[in-house]
């Protein structure tokens, strides 16, 4: 079966705060078969689970700050994203102090450990999404590295292509030396000459992203995000999804 595609809710994000349930709405009707959260705009998870059964659509993640998913603050996370149909708690980016030096990176991978094995008896899963700090190195070793080469495989590695090439790093190297962590993937564009570009406008080597999530990655879902615009933000949404449709991804 092919991999899902759902949308970054990021990337219409002004829209989102004037009107969610319309958002939600204009996406789904452009045939995205579910949604990433970014925040939820002070609507309780009953509300939102009625605004993806009303469309026909799912939640394939949500992005949560580490901080909510540790110590007291975690049952009622889990609760939450029962509610809404959310397995993937993927932690969006991590303050300095948890990634500025190896040690720090190995104690976040413990507590990267930690929740996904807490997490896990519900059914979920926990990860870490890409940004182009990760592709620094400490002590000779990339971070990106020293966090997914100590964490366990259920420990999900939320691939982000642009932020990846922005840092240097290599988005097709990096999904084939951790097979089977890539369960979530951001496909967004990058371009070192148009900054607003959309899916398919840019440098990702898609053919290869495709190739390898869909044999060794174990990716489930595929994830659209657009953070700059050429467009209104909903147009971009629709664009990027129009350009996996022409390459038989939707």
């Amino acid at each position: 079966m092919p991999i899902p595609i759902g949308l970054q809710l990021y990337s219409v994000r002004e829209d989102c705060k004037k009107d969610l349930p319309g958002t939600i709405a204009a996406v789904a009707k452009m045939g995205y078969a579910g949604v990433e959260f970014a925040g939820y705009y002070d609507y309780s998870a009953r509300d939102l689970r009625a605004m993806l059964d009303d469309n026909g659509i799912h939640c394939f993640g949500t992005h949560i700050g580490i901080d909510q998913l540790l110590g007291d603050n975690l049952p009622a996370a889990i609760e939450f994203h029962q509610i809404i149909g959310c397995k993937f708690l993927i932690v969006p980016g991590l303050a300095e102090e948890r990634r500025n030096s190896k040690p720090a990176l190995l104690e976040t991978a413990r507590l990267f450990n930690e929740i996904a094995e807490k997490v896990a008896p519900h059914g979920m899963v926990t990860g870490y999404h890409s940004h182009h700090f990760d592709f620094q190195v400490f002590e000779g070793e990339l971070a990106w590295d020293i966090l997914f080469g100590n964490t366990s495989k259920e420990v999900v590695m939320q691939l982000d292509t642009s932020n990846t090439l922005h840092g240097g790093g290599d988005p097709v190297a990096l999904l084939r030396k951790y097979p089977g962590r890539a369960l979530s993937v951001h496909l967004k564009e990058y371009s070192e000459t148009n900054p607003n570009a959309v899916l398919g406008e840019g440098a990702v080597d898609w053919d290869s992203v495709f190739e390898i999530c869909e044999s060794t990655g174990g990716t489930e879902v595929y994830i659209v995000e657009q953070e700059t615009y050429a467009h209104p933000p909903l147009e971009c949404a629709r664009l990027c999804l129009e350009a996996l449709k022409q390459r038989g991804k939707a």
